[in-house]
């Protein structure tokens, strides 16, 4: 077997097993991870994770895009067992675990323990993906185009609720307009 794949495997599993509040929570290692270990670009993760975004079903299947970019159709399969087997695995003895506890004192303790650090974890990604979104990634200099319409979306999001994928096509509509 390819040691990429091997490596690839072993990076995911421990993504997987850290993804404590959702995939969102492990998207700086990730980053840090595919654009260190293996030689993805920061435009290349920001591409794939955009992709993730905007495709219908979860935004975590874009680790398959980043498998099958590293290293093809076994890397998305490799991949892809890698990332979503031990969280099922962990998931569902978690949750056999919680429903026999469901009386315990500690279990109470547990859930309001983890809230902090899950938040804290989705804060660190949505960092990391900002970052990454609002730099030129050739000169590393704010894209204030991309800086206002973020403003723009954020506010917009804290006055009125608006279907995200309205925001995301007139967002990408304007960025558009504005760096041509």
């Amino acid at each position: 077997m390819n040691w990429q794949l091997i490596k690839l495997g072993l990076v995911f599993v421990m993504l997987s097993v850290l993804a404590v509040g959702g995939g969102t929570a492990v998207l700086p290692e990730m980053q840090h991870a595919t654009v260190h270990w293996f030689n993805l670009t920061d435009k290349q993760f920001r591409d794939i994770y955009s992709i993730g975004q905007v495709a219908p079903g979860p935004n975590m299947m874009m680790v398959l895009l980043i498998g099958y970019r590293l290293a093809g159709a076994i890397g998305a399969v490799v991949v892809g067992i890698a990332f979503f087997l031990p969280d099922c695995v962990l998931t569902l003895a978690a949750n056999r675990l919680w429903i026999r506890f469901a009386g315990s004192p500690w279990r109470q303790s547990v859930q309001q323990g983890l809230a902090p650090v899950a938040i804290g974890l989705m804060f660190a990604g949505t960092y990391a993906i900002a970052k990454l979104s609002l730099v030129h990634v050739s000169d590393q200099t704010p894209d204030f185009a991309a800086i206002a319409i973020a403003a723009v979306v954020t506010a917009t999001l804290l006055w009125r609720h608006v279907n995200p994928g309205i925001l995301v096509l007139v967002g990408g509509s304007a960025y558009v307009l504005l760096t041509r």
